[in-house]
């Protein structure tokens, strides 16, 4: 059992495969929660995957993490923000005018980005 303090009274169980969703409906403080929230809850649900049937070590983890750890994912995290702070244009990417909608992109990026 994970000693992660939870919010799970507060906040509904919210599906990985939401993540999409959660991610584009990111406004507020809110919705930023709600998003923090699923994201926790896919790396905990990819951590459960690994443990009975691990991926290869040559590709991505369990939902797609490619950073396993906390320092991973937060250097790439920071790296994902240098890099996409005017936007990505080869990609389509244009940074939100909105806050809390850009951290929450952030952090997505942290899961997978190399």
């Amino acid at each position: 059992m994970s000693r992660c303090v939870r919010e799970s009274a507060a906040m509904p169980q919210e599906r990985s495969d939401n993540l999409d969703d959660l991610l584009g409906s990111v406004c507020d403080e809110q919705s930023f929660r709600r998003f923090l929230f699923a994201l926790a809850a896919d790396r905990e649900d990819s951590s459960s995957k690994e443990a009975v049937r691990p991926s290869s070590p040559y590709g991505p983890d369990a939902n797609g993490w490619e950073n396993t750890t906390i320092d991973c994912f937060l250097y790439a995290a920071v790296e994902w923000a240098r890099a996409s702070e005017n936007g990505l244009p080869l990609a389509g990417y244009h940074p939100p005018s909105n806050p809390w909608r850009r951290c929450a992109e952030i952090l997505y990026a942290g899961k997978s980005y190399e």
